[in-house]
């Protein structure tokens, strides 16, 4: 860790500078930079939250909200994810390389939109990949006003380029899901609501890992990661074994003790039968709220030990109506289906040149 000061058009003042290291310790970066302190922040979380999202309304999420999930993504998943996007975006010849060569040089990450900032450790993977050092002047998962330098990358002009893309792709898109979960994560909880908004299967083919996590540093819960992390049952599967009692009872031969069963029903009549047969959660699927709250009161009464999950068609307007009593998961699949991502941009430092892009409104 180190004291810094860059250039104006990088970034004005002293910032807290971190060399790439994905593995790090989470750190408080949230003190006073004119102090120059920096802290251990494994038993300072609670204060973290709210002083690193920059909004006093995020103290609520003290419960939820815990600003680095670096830990809980492994090193050679990284490596190996980092390494085929790279592949994937240079597959034979980098023509532009050739024009900047090799030449050593400093560029900024910008944030030009409102959000929560995710995705570093993604980020960091890339530049590692590349033999660049990554700076990071905000913390993961602060809310950003813009336009604000985030980060500083250097390293050869060359490869610096050949991380752009790669990263700002990774970096727009956890934003924009950790901006959406923490707008979610706020409204359940003023709401007083005490169960877990949650994201869902619903993701972009070989980018669940970035947009799971993003969901984590957003504030919200992942729900299964994959077939293997739960046993689901739905309609199909239902359907096809005869009934959903039957379907418990042979999904309960494989899964054993140590794997949990939920089954998705359709009907109040369906959620009782799931319950009975075993099944340790319940998902009232496309039920109103007025129905879903009364289902789950009587379903709670007769099985006190049940978790009820609702599930269908639940957007951000609608999300408060659900978050009632008996009701432990509400789970969104607009959270990392059709999300908005975060504008930010990738721009070498150069003298008397202006990386906020601004619009073009003169011909001449």
């Amino acid at each position: 860790i180190r004291r810094t000061l860059v250039g104006p058009h990088c970034v004005t003042g002293t910032i807290i500078s971190i060399p790439v290291q994905p593995f790090h310790r989470p750190l408080d970066l949230t003190t006073s930079v004119s102090e120059g302190k920096v802290r251990d922040s494994s038993r300072l979380r609670p204060k973290i939250i709210a002083m690193t999202t920059n909004s006093k309304d995020d103290a609520i999420l003290k419960r939820i909200h815990n600003p680095s999930f670096l830990h809980v993504l492994s090193p050679a998943s990284l490596k190996h994810m980092a390494r085929e996007w790279l592949k994937e975006d240079v597959p034979s010849f980098d023509y532009a390389g050739f024009v900047v060569g090799e030449k050593e040089e400093q560029a900024i990450i910008l944030q030009k939109e409102s959000g929560v900032l995710a995705g570093q450790p993604f980020v960091d993977a890339v530049f590692k990949e590349l033999d660049c050092s990554i700076e990071w002047h905000v913390a993961e998962g602060s809310h950003v006003e813009p336009i604000k330098t985030v980060a500083t990358v250097s390293g050869k002009v060359r490869h610096l380029l050949l991380g752009e893309r790669v990263a700002l792709n990774c970096l727009t898109r956890a934003s924009g899901i950790a901006t959406a979960a923490r707008r979610m994560a706020h409204i359940a909880a003023a709401c007083g609501w005490n169960g877990e908004v949650a994201g869902t299967r619903k993701t972009t083919p070989g980018f669940r890992l970035v947009e799971k996590y993003a969901l984590l540093v957003g504030g919200v819960s992942t729900h299964r990661h994959d077939l293997s992390s739960m046993i689901m049952l739905k309609d199909n599967h239902i359907w096809t074994a005869g009934n959903i009692t039957q379907a418990v009872k042979d999904a309960r031969v494989v899964g054993g003790f140590s794997t949990k069963i939920e089954v998705e029903c359709r009907s109040y009549e369906e959620a009782i039968e799931a319950a009975a047969a075993g099944a340790e959660i319940v998902m009232l699927d496309n039920f109103s709220p007025q129905t879903a709250s009364s289902t789950a009161k009587d379903l709670k009464d007769k099985f006190p030990n049940l978790i009820v999950e609702i599930s269908g068609g639940i957007t951000e307007a609608t999300l408060a109506t659900f978050c009632v009593d008996n009701v432990d998961v509400i789970s969104l699949g607009k959270l990392t289906q059709g999300y908005q991502a975060l504008d930010l941009s990738f721009k070498i430092c150069k003298e008397g040149k202006d990386p906020t892009n601004p619009l073009v409104n003169n011909a001449s």
